[in-house]
């Protein structure tokens, strides 16, 4: 059977039973259990609809993805009026363009208390994103002051400060209209790749505070798996540590992302580098994966390949927490692991600058506290840099005026890092599970996909 077709008219079904994404995902996700969701987006009302009818008929526990066209999230009405005008497909949902009507009659009988549905984008002028979300009473959305504006655009900080600031004060007042508002940082995914995961925690952190200080209670913060498990539970431990002590809510939950950076071309590698994300969510606590498919390498995935990745995700986390080994002695002592204290130490630098979370980060980008290796915004110093070492650890190669005091990054040498050595480091994880497989076995066994071909159709979605 296919989806439920959209009704042509009339009411588009009560909002009051499309459930609540956070206590959704925190009652269904965690201790071995996992919420898996994929990143997709369809211009046309019709195959958004069918991919969130698909994800929701998964053999897994979903919660669904409307991610927004481009021309959306830069605010480019324009571009956008003539794009659908003339029929060009788009990457993503225009959820602006759309009457207010059609989304509701998109959504209408697909949302529910089973399956709450999240817009993701990646605005730094997010108003209007935000306004159309508060009109259909969508409770979850995702982004960043910083995490937004930095790795997508020229948009200055202080200017995605304000916006946020407006746009988050904006979204806290569904509360009044009886829903309950989510919001999810997109901090630990900055620019995918070759971040060192302290920096991920700590923004990722600071924009949770941000949205706190703002009005919006409900919260998750994020985490994109890098390039050593054992670096990365040390992670999402630290993250976990920070939000314990820092967040003055109860009401969080922790998303990992399977890698953001180049992805597997091979099946066999792309199908291991997402089993090992599926087992560090397992195995670190986590509540929901954002899952990539066998397609991230060459094109926009499929619905079918979405599914795949989904099932295939699920199939993974029953099997890490079935074989879940007990923590090592390093794992044992992640409260004091080289991340924790670094991501502590530069939170405290930017909390210490003002009390209010969006000033302090304009501020510490200004001062070079906190400064994101290879991004070119005009708003980063640019000082830092990063490498992969021996291990497969990512390591501060030159930390710039990063406050780290006397860490283990801080008293390290500094390291020149020529264009050959980014170049291997960018394609360290792709080769490395193509060639040689990559999985950790102690991660858990690699689920092979049900669906490993896809029908031979046109791409739909969004990356």
């Amino acid at each position: 059977m296919g989806p439920p077709p959209i009704p042509a008219a009339g009411p588009a079904g009560d909002v009051a039973d499309a459930g609540d994404f956070g206590s959704f995902v925190r009652r269904a996700g965690g201790a071995g259990r996992l919420v898996v969701q994929p990143r997709m987006g369809f211009d046309d009302p019709r195959r958004m609809r069918a991919g969130l009818a698909a994800t929701k008929a998964a053999r897994a526990v979903t919660v669904g993805t409307v991610t927004l066209d481009s021309y959306t999230r830069l605010g480019e009405t324009s571009a956008l009026a003539d794009a659908l005008a003339h029929g060009r497909e788009l990457n993503g949902y225009p959820i602006t363009a759309h009457a207010p009507d059609v989304t509701a009659r998109m959504l209408a009988g697909i949302r529910d208390r089973a399956f709450p549905v999240q817009v993701r984008h990646g605005s730094a002028v997010p108003q209007r994103i935000f306004a159309a979300l508060i009109d259909q009473r969508i409770d979850a959305t995702e982004g960043g002051p910083v995490s937004y504006c930095l790795p997508y655009g020229r948009t200055p900080l202080a200017e995605s400060v304000r916006n946020w600031t407006e746009g988050v004060r904006r979204f806290a007042a569904l509360r009044e209209r009886g829903t309950e508002p989510h919001l999810e940082t997109f901090g630990g995914c900055l620019l995918g790749q070759l971040c060192p995961p302290s920096l991920l925690v700590a923004v990722s952190v600071l924009e949770a505070l941000f949205f706190h200080r703002h009005g919006v209670r409900d919260v998750s913060v994020s985490y994109a798996q890098q390039t050593h498990p054992g670096q990365d539970r040390e992670a999402v431990a630290a993250l976990r540590r920070l939000c314990a002590e820092l967040l003055p809510t109860p009401t969080w939950h922790v998303v990992v992302y399977a890698y953001m950076g180049l992805y597997p071309v091979t099946e066999r590698g792309a199908y291991g580098l997402l089993a090992d994300a599926a087992a560090l969510a397992v195995h670190t606590g986590a509540e929901r994966l954002i899952v990539k498919t066998v397609a991230e390498s060459r094109r926009i995935p499929t619905i079918d390949e979405n599914v795949a990745a989904l099932e295939a995700a699920a199939r993974s986390a029953r099997t890490a927490a079935r074989a879940a080994a007990p923590p090592t002695p390093r794992e044992t002592a992640t409260a004091d692991s080289e991340t924790y204290q670094e991501a502590a130490a530069l939170v405290h630098a930017v909390l210490d600058l003002d009390p209010d979370p969006g000033a302090g980060l304009v501020k510490a980008f200004a001062r070079g506290y906190l400064d994101v290796p290879w991004c070119l915004h005009p708003d980063n110093r640019g000082r830092t840099r990063s490498y992969i070492d021996g291990d497969g650890r990512l390591r501060w190669a030159d930390t710039g005026s990063l406050p780290l005091g006397r860490t283990t990054a801080r008293t390290a040498p500094a390291r020149r890092i020529g264009s050959a050595d980014l170049h291997a480091d960018l394609l360290h994880v792709q080769r490395r599970y193509d060639t040689l497989g990559g999985h950790d076995p102690a991660l858990g066994e690699t689920a092979s996909p049900e669906i490993t071909r896809a029908p031979n159709r046109p791409s739909l979605g969004n990356n």
